[in-house]
């Protein structure tokens, strides 16, 4: 059977090795230990397509070293422990020529996984290259993240991208028998989301699928073969937090069609309606808060809509609700207020609650004077009665400081007649 042409045009040496020039460059942080063949155990993190696999492979090459391969997704404990014993026979302690071992998507190890690889590392049995496309601070265990450097490889540029293609076309043995025109690039770039792999796949899908003597790729062309491209959403990985946080910030900084394309993005990929809501809720109080108080109730409203509706129509929903957040005025002010709340009871302990605050349940309580100089509020002009509410050692302690928005200066005149200086509002 034919290898894929990402197969077949998989480089060999470093001088081929497409992208990553931070990495492998001229002055790449990897270039000089890869020419001295002094490699450290380390990972790669990085979307699909970026060259993880490749990249160890060449690693392994020009350090002529043994190179041992599993995958995370069928590799057990058992497959781990034969291959550091064959590695041991290969190679040793203090020698440079100790095997490589590479665990493509290592984030799929479990703990115990991960820990059966600790002493083959530590004791130098092994240099682990870890591949990954989740960040290895949540899904690598800290012991084996300690004993590694890791390396982050990024999406391929729209040069790197085209470089494939013309190494496609011009090296691999079947494509450069067949009369290809590249007339546009637009889609395939575009589909490929920054995934080399993906762009040669694609590629060599529109290819095979022409019977013509001279094919000529355009845009058209290649959304015709295609038909749709399959959106990249991973509801558990990085992604997942890196598209939920670009929502949220484009709400916050009040952009709606950065709101809605992001949106979108979580609606194609499949996201379940309720943390859609459930976000944009915590957003209503966090971001918005007394600027706004309505963007709560929309946000709720919200919530208990698209929880009982559900895919495709809450999609109306969830953006109304978007674009209403994300145009509505914005205080933090509430969110602060809790937080510095919190560090000062930290700092300061558990305060005496002021005697006059204090319930009263019991004959000897009220003996004590508890609860006794407590002035009710509604006995007074204006409902309003000026009395202490903090524990002596932090009074006139200001918490809660108003936005600067039309509803929380209407907050702070408020407080400052009620208050007069003692909260500097």
């Amino acid at each position: 059977m034919e290898a894929p042409l990402a197969e077949r045009i998989r480089p060999q040496k470093l001088d081929d090795y497409v992208s990553q020039s931070h990495l492998v460059g001229p002055n790449g942080s990897l270039t000089q230990q890869i020419a001295k063949g002094i490699i450290p155990s380390l990972i790669f993190w990085g979307p699909p397509g970026t060259g993880k696999t490749t990249l160890s492979q060449i690693i392994a090459q020009e350090s002529k070293r043994p190179f041992y391969i599993l995958s995370a997704i069928n590799s057990g404990v058992k497959d781990i422990r034969e291959v550091i014993e064959k590695a041991k026979q290969s190679g040793g302690l203090f020698t440079a020529k100790n095997p490589i071992l590479f665990i493509d998507e290592i984030h799929r190890f479990s703990k115990s996984q991960q820990d059966s690889l600790l002493a083959a590392v530590e004791k130098g049995w092994v240099t682990l290259i870890g591949a990954t496309t989740e960040n290895p601070s949540f899904e690598v265990i800290p012991a084996l993240l300690s004993r590694c450097q890791v390396y982050v490889l990024n999406p391929f540029t729209k040069i790197d991208l085209e470089t494939l293609l013309e190494r496609a076309m011009k090296k691999d043995v079947l494509m450069s028998q067949k009369n290809i025109e590249l007339k546009e690039t637009e889609a395939l770039l575009r589909l490929s989301g920054g995934d080399g792999r993906k762009l040669l796949n694609v590629f060599e899908l529109v290819v095979n699928a022409s019977l013509d003597d001279k094919i000529i790729i355009t845009n058209d062309r290649v959304f015709e073969v295609v038909q749709q491209n399959t959106v990249l959403y991973d509801k558990t990985g990085e992604q997942h937090y890196d598209i939920v946080s670009a929502f949220i910030k484009s709400i916050r900084g009040s952009d709606p069609n950065g709101a809605v394309y992001w949106l979108a993005r979580m609606i194609e990929g499949g996201e379940d309606v309720k943390f859609i809501a459930r976000r944009m809720l915590i957003l209503s109080s966090e971001d918005i808060g007394n600027a706004n108080p309505t963007a709560f109730i929309m946000a709720n409203n919200t919530f208990q809509a698209v929880a009982t509706i559900g895919y495709p129509e809450s999609r109306i929903i969830l953006s109304q609700c978007a674009v209403y957040l994300a145009t509505s005025p914005k205080s933090n002010a509430s969110y602060l207020a809790i937080g510095t709340a919190q560090q000062l009871v930290k700092q300061t302990g558990d305060l005496p609650v002021p005697i006059h605050l204090r319930n009263a349940p019991t004959k000897l309580m009220k003996e004590l004077g508890y609860g006794e100089e407590y002035k009710y509020a509604h006995d007074y002009t204006n409902n309003f009665a000026e009395q202490e509410f903090l524990p002596d050692t932090i009074t006139k302690t200001p918490i809660y400081v108003p936005g600067n928005n039309s509803r929380e200066n209407t907050i702070r005149e408020f407080l400052k007649n009620r208050w007069k200086d003692k909260y500097g509002y």
